[in-house]
């Protein structure tokens, strides 16, 4: 009977150590399958992480890139502008003013528009004309008689300290006004001059 259940107890015993020694290492194998899970997530994680930040990297270096070169081009752009424009400025200023403001060259100038208003066989027209103050004593004369002689119509002269240079005329029924002053010839020799300049210095 005792050897009965020693047998028993020895056969519960053993069956029991299997079990647990089968259990054991099944928890065990799942540990480490568990672990291999979670380290190959946690590398495809890593490596997920590696490339979405290499990739905003490069995002960011081709847009800073790009955001620089743009910002080089507009810089040289608006530096050759205003060389350009300095340039040119200069040039038509200086020459504008040297004649516009020279009584023989503003003579010269009213005697041959003031012809275009007086052809031939026409109606006589009646002219204002505007000059520059700083003009009167010099241009004055050419006026009362020279172009008063020669020209069909009355002929009204007013002078303003307003204008530096140069001159207005119109028609006196006051139709239109052509100007002829130093900011004009100024803008249109500055928009003739502004190709070649542009040209001459950039290629």
């Amino acid at each position: 009977m005792q050897d009965k259940l020693q047998q028993l107890t020895d056969r519960l015993y053993n069956e029991g150590l299997s079990k647990g020694k089968q259990d054991g290492e099944e928890l065990v194998q799942k540990a480490h399958a568990e672990a291999d899970r979670i380290i190959a997530y946690a590398k495809t994680e890593a490596e997920r992480i590696i490339a979405q930040a290499n990739k905003e990297a490069e995002e960011l270096r081709t847009k800073v890139a790009a955001d620089v070169k743009m910002a080089a081009t507009q810089s040289i752009a608006v530096t050759k502008q205003e060389i350009e424009k300095m340039v040119v400025t200069h040039t038509a200023t200086e020459g504008v003013k040297a004649n516009m403001g020279n009584a023989a060259f503003v003579k010269e100038l009213i005697t041959s528009v003031v012809k275009a208003f007086n052809p031939a066989n026409a109606s006589p027209v009646d002219l204002n004309l505007i000059l520059p103050e700083a003009l009167k004593a010099e241009v004055e004369p050419l006026v009362k008689n020279e172009i008063a002689n020669q020209f069909k119509g009355e002929v009204k002269v007013d002078y303003s300290k307003k204008m530096n240079g140069g001159f207005k005329v119109a028609p006196k029924d006051g139709g239109y006004v052509l100007q002829f002053t130093d900011d004009e010839f100024t803008q249109l020799i500055a928009n003739y001059l502004r190709p070649a300049t542009k040209k001459i210095l950039f290629g």
